[in-house]
């Protein structure tokens, strides 16, 4: 049963990967009615969103995409670079941290939530076990809902992190806590490449810093007996 806070409808944004996938199942555990956006924003592993767009078909959720090429800063995911290099941007940060990403991608769900009369945003990004990126933090994430429920005239936006706090063999756990394990791993796509080899764990090659994350996470979910 939904408590009074969330007898609501919510926004998720939705890659297609792990995270923002367990994210989108859940909002629909915790929310009354769930629409799911994702982002085109030149990715080369652009085949996440039609991993996303056959999850939402699958769950019977409204899937739409936006198309913003050009409006960030390049990085390994936009361009053939190697993932595993440092940011050109900082060298403190890894080469797949693309500048702006996440704070573009929350201005838009804002946007669009206020349109559709919602206040309620849900995002996968995560602190304890994250590639260093500083728009995953829960203090950006904070300065986010602050500015939106000041701008947008809609209200107080709430922007859910479920996965804030837990690391990635606890993100398994979880998948399998909400009964989506095989979505996570017959339908996610999370490999920077874009690989659709498949393995025990799901799609990709272990030669990419978010595969090598997945893998670690299902090993230690699989060892502790979580899956």
């Amino acid at each position: 049963m939904l408590t009074e806070t969330y007898k609501k409808d919510a926004i998720v944004l939705l890659s297609g990967g792990q995270d923002s996938t367990t994210c989108l199942f859940w909002a629909k555990k915790n929310f009354k009615t769930v629409y799911a956006i994702g982002f085109d924003y030149g990715q080369m592993h652009r085949k996440e969103l039609d991993q996303a767009n056959k999850i939402c078909e699958e769950a019977n959720i409204k899937y739409k995409i936006f198309k913003i090429h050009d409006l960030l800063a390049k990085s390994s995911l936009t361009e053939k670079t190697d993932h595993n290099d440092q940011s050109l941007i900082n060298s403190e940060l890894p080469a797949s941290f693309t500048a702006g990403r996440n704070l573009l991608f929350l201005t838009i769900a804002g946007s669009y939530a206020a349109e559709k009369g919602i206040n309620d945003i849900v995002t996968g990004v995560c602190q304890t076990d994250y590639s260093g990126y500083p728009d995953c933090r829960r203090t950006t994430i904070n300065a986010m809902e602050n500015a939106l429920s000041l701008g947008l005239g809609s209200g107080d936006i709430r922007i859910h992190t479920p996965l804030m706090y837990i690391d990635k063999a606890k993100t398994w756990k979880m998948a399998k806590d909400l009964d989506c394990l095989d979505v996570i791993i017959n339908d996610t796509l999370t490999d920077y490449n874009g690989d659709m080899t498949k393995n025990e764990w799901g799609y990709g090659t272990n030669n990419n810093p978010a595969t090598a994350l997945r893998v670690k996470g299902y090993l230690e979910a699989k060892e502790n007996g979580w899956i």
